[in-house]
């Protein structure tokens, strides 16, 4: 217990936390901050070419084997079944109608690469390892989730929610998948010597960016959070803090049985944790333009989010390093 509020002590002073609540308490406060729109999403391209790239060259040093083979399949099934589960409690504890429901069960079948890119952080600056393959877990975990929550609202429904092949090119199109995958590919194609060759702008300057990011993210949150007052209960709230503990327990299980490494297991809780809010609410828009975004994006990235990069990060670390300890 201790080691988990130590970790999380830490990781509440470092400067991407910090960053991310200067923003959230810059929008509660109505402050003109902002990030243009063009600077944000060339943050956030290079996040994913950054993350990408680093996660190929691993797996070119290590090697592709068994165990990377069962972490890609495990990344597949968590994100198709985990809104099964999301879904099913939302309906228990919430009044959200189907189609909403499985809107936000979708978030929580995906991931949110930024909340993986913090875990990294976190893992390099305590000095655990992880696999680096597990980049490539978090871009198969894209879009399963997205296909769960189209068959949840095609079963009450059959025309309330659209999945054909225009929609699936959408999805395994989408910016962000192909960013991630196309960096991770090339950083495998290029191994170590690729790395090094532009070390000095994929790994120095990261930490700087990701703050940058993640002050840009608090002023999303903090303005989805005044915008929504009123129109979310406590219950799904509770939903938003309540799910990442699930999703991460069953993560811990699966990384446990493949044999992942302490940091590797930690990252597959952190995945099975996280809640997309950049692929799904865009998918969403397309596929379920019924639902209500004003609902899955506060929870997703208002709620989840910032509960991940203060408390879940910090409790998932934790964990897997007393389970499977730390060499």
């Amino acid at each position: 217990m201790a080691d988990i509020f130590d970790l999380a002590t830490t990781n509440l002073l470092s400067p991407v936390i910090l960053f991310f609540v200067l923003g959230v308490a810059a929008a509660l406060a109505r402050s003109d901050l902002s990030v243009p729109e063009a600077a944000a999403k060339t943050l956030s391209l290079y996040l994913l070419f950054a993350i990408g790239f680093k996660g190929g060259a691993s797996v070119a040093a290590h090697g592709v084997d068994a165990r990377l083979i069962a972490s890609l399949g495990a990344g597949v099934v968590l994100s198709f079944f985990l809104p099964f589960i999301a879904f099913g409690l939302l309906r228990v504890m919430t009044n959200l109608n189907r189609l909403d429901a499985a809107a936000v069960a979708a978030h929580y079948g995906s991931i949110s690469i930024v909340t993986f890119v913090a875990a990294t952080s976190v893992l390099e600056s305590r000095l655990i390892d992880s696999e680096g393959y597990m980049v490539a877990v978090a871009a198969m975990m894209e879009a399963p989730a997205i296909l769960s929550a189209l068959w949840l609202v095609a079963r009450g429904a059959p025309d309330g929610g659209r999945m054909d092949a225009t929609l699936l090119r959408e999805i395994m199109l989408n910016g962000s998948i192909v960013l991630l995958v196309g960096s991770f590919a090339i950083g495998a194609i290029t191994g170590q010597d690729g790395l090094e060759k532009i070390a000095s702008f994929i790994v120095a300057p990261f930490t700087g960016v990701l703050c940058l990011f993640l002050l840009d993210m608090g002023l999303v949150a903090g303005r989805g959070l005044r915008e929504v007052r009123g129109q979310i209960s406590m219950a799904t709230v509770a939903f938003a803090v309540l799910m990442p503990l699930i999703g991460s327990t069953i993560g811990l299980g699966f990384g446990l049985l493949i044999g992942l490494s302490a940091g590797g297991v930690a990252l597959m809780m952190v995945l099975s944790a996280s809640a997309s809010y950049i692929a799904v609410p865009a998918a969403m828009r397309v596929a379920l333009p019924e639902a209500n975004p004003s609902i899955y994006l506060t929870l997703s990235l208002g709620v989840t989010f910032p509960f991940n990069l203060t408390i879940g990060i910090p409790l998932y670390v934790a964990v897997a390093s007393a389970i499977v300890g730390v060499n």
